[in-house]
């Protein structure tokens, strides 16, 4: 399945929350060492609904880089 062309991205000013994690109908984004959240590239769609529901206004969803 080709990769969407859109892709979320997690800002330096994550608090961790978790709230886009549990948001992501594709697990596509974990906690790591709860510092901040990370996205798994293969699987983000880009839907949005992360960015959407970040607390802290932290996730934009941006166009895919070239073969990323």
């Amino acid at each position: 399945m080709p990769l969407s062309k859109r892709l979320a991205q997690v800002g330096w000013e994550c608090v961790a929350c978790g709230t886009c994690m549990k948001a992501c109908p594709k697990d596509a984004i974990r906690v790591v060492s709860g510092v901040a959240a990370q996205v798994d590239k293969e699987r983000c769609v880009g839907c949005g609904r992360c960015a959407k529901l970040c607390p802290a206004d932290v996730i934009a969803i941006v166009e895919r880089e070239a073969g990323v």
